[in-house]
């Protein structure tokens, strides 16, 4: 399968581009600055994601997009994970290509039953604050597509090593989703690549 990794360079989307090649996926990365992004065997296309002629010509001729960007100040209300999605969505139809991963955040939606106490009532109504308002903006675009999406709600982002689980949380019975780590989350949303289990649905997703 040919994928599009959206936000390639950052640690997140190194982890999902790893874990795309290991599955034998053909990955493209769309990053900003092409002689900075060394990866061997990936497809470089340089550009900003919030230029609309540039996300088309990374998402023409894929089989999926997996977007994983993310906001350098949370604590700040942006638009910018909204106008990204906004211009992925829209080349993702113009092109054809329907299968869309985002990593959204634990806060966000029906999720927030999902966060601890120390997430729920100090870090979402303080430093969180200005992410959790583009995210809900984010998600509105992706939701309101046709596109085969899947939006991935994740707790706290660890760099430690791949143990293979990552659990579904419902968000009725109230669990509390603490930590994941990159590689595991990349491992998650790289199998729902092929996979229809979780389509049109945003799920919380942790190891611990």
């Amino acid at each position: 399968m040919k994928v599009l990794v959206i936000g390639a360079a950052g640690k997140s989307g190194e982890a999902l581009v790893n874990e795309a090649l290991a599955a034998g996926h053909k990955v493209t990365a769309f990053v900003r600055g092409a002689a900075q992004y060394k990866k061997a065997n990936v497809r470089v296309v340089a550009g900003d994601v919030l230029d609309a002629a540039a996300v088309d010509v990374a998402v023409a001729g894929q089989d999926a997009v997996i977007d994983a960007l993310g906001g350098k100040t949370p604590w700040k209300v942006t638009t910018m994970e909204t106008s990204a999605a906004h211009n992925i969505v829209d080349a993702m139809r113009r092109n054809g290509v329907r299968r869309l991963l985002k990593i959204s955040v634990v806060g966000a939606g029906e999720s927030v039953k999902n966060a601890g106490f120390f997430n729920e009532h100090l870090l979402m109504r303080t430093f969180l604050r200005g992410l959790l308002v583009d995210k809900a903006g984010m998600e509105a675009e992706i939701e309101g597509s046709n596109l085969d999406w899947t939006l991935v709600r994740p707790p706290m982002l660890t760099d430690g090593e791949k143990t293979g689980v990552a659990r579904v949380l419902s968000t009725e019975g109230g669990e509390k989703a603490h930590k994941i780590g990159r590689a595991d989350l990349a491992a998650f949303m790289v199998q729902q690549l092929e996979s229809s289990r979780y389509v049109r649905q945003a799920v919380t997703v942790t190891t611990t």
